[in-house]
């Protein structure tokens, strides 16, 4: 007799509507990355996972980010699994970047859509579970 986890089926408990909203600077905490890991996970779960970055966390997609003088790991790099674990449903908020001075030509990642202030508060409005980090 197998245990309910050795099962080789795949998941098959419902599935959620996930978004982690992203509102903090990259460094400086654990949040940022932490937030990366947990997302990972609910996608490899198969739960529909969506981010969203506003506020400071537009600064976790920019490009270039050198992390020597803050003594921690660079985790920028791990935003590219997000596309092998489907994770398909990125947003950025445009009114975020601009009030930071981001263009998009300053983003490290093309597999995201900008969005305004007001489809950001449209997209959360949809979501069954939220998780701001």
């Amino acid at each position: 007799m197998s245990e309910p986890w050795e099962d080789e089926d795949e998941f098959d408990g419902p599935r959620k509507k996930f978004m982690y909203v992203n509102r903090r600077a990259p460094y400086g905490t654990i949040y940022a990355q932490e937030s990366l890991e947990v997302v990972l996970i609910a996608a490899a779960l198969e739960q529909e996972v969506s981010l969203l970055f506003i506020d400071d966390g537009v600064n976790q997609l920019r490009k270039g980010q050198d992390t020597s003088e803050v003594g921690m790991k660079n985790f920028s790099p791990t935003f590219r699994a997000l596309d092998m674990y489907d994770v398909e449903n990125v947003y950025i908020e445009r009114e975020s970047m601009q009030e930071r001075g981001m263009t998009e030509e300053d983003l490290l990642m093309d597999e995201l859509e900008v969005i305004s202030r007001e489809q950001a508060i449209e997209l959360l409005d949809e979501q069954e579970v939220i998780f701001s980090f």
